[in-house]
């Protein structure tokens, strides 16, 4: 089995439960649980522009990340958080069925001013700052959703809300 093809049966599973997540978002954008935390907007558009991060990795060696330039996705709602995702997620499904083996071992470096953030293969960046970042904020998001009495729905088993195995 190919290193894209591992990659993408995970994201398969992943891809049906963020969508899910993201699509239970109430219009409650400027929501936070605490002061320092983000903005549900804010939070749900994180979780949302990330697959399309993944295009961008298989396709370019370097990233120029330009904070000054950059404006993060707020969604307004679920609806509109889960169509961005489903966007990324095709898109980057689409790119990533494309890689071979050496695309994904080659190394991919982002750059922030003069510095490199980050500089290592392609496939270690994918599971670090899309899988993994990705469900990480998604559990953040499911915290969010408890705190404002929404059902969650079932991520790697039963959740308290929706049914049993």
């Amino acid at each position: 089995m190919s290193i894209a093809k591992g990659i993408l049966d995970e994201i398969e599973h992943e891809a049906k439960v963020t969508k899910e997540i993201l699509s239970r978002v109430p219009p409650r954008p400027d929501y936070k649980p605490h002061p320092k935390s983000m903005a549900m907007g804010l939070l749900a558009g994180h979780i949302a522009e990330m697959a399309q991060w993944g295009v961008s990795i298989l396709k370019e060696d370097v990233f120029v990340f330009d904070p000054a330039k950059y404006t993060p996705l707020s969604c307004k709602n679920g609806k509109e958080a889960a169509v961005a995702y489903e966007k990324g997620i095709r898109e980057f499904k689409a790119a990533l069925s494309k890689a071979s083996d050496a695309d994904m071992l080659k190394t991919w470096k982002m750059v922030v001013g003069d510095k490199t953030f980050m500089e290592r293969p392609r496939v270690s960046v994918i599971r670090d700052m899309l899988i993994n970042h990705t469900i990480h904020h998604r559990a953040q998001l499911g915290v969010y959703l408890r705190l404002n009495d929404v059902p969650l729905p079932q991520t790697y088993g039963p959740s308290a809300d929706e049914g049993a195995m």
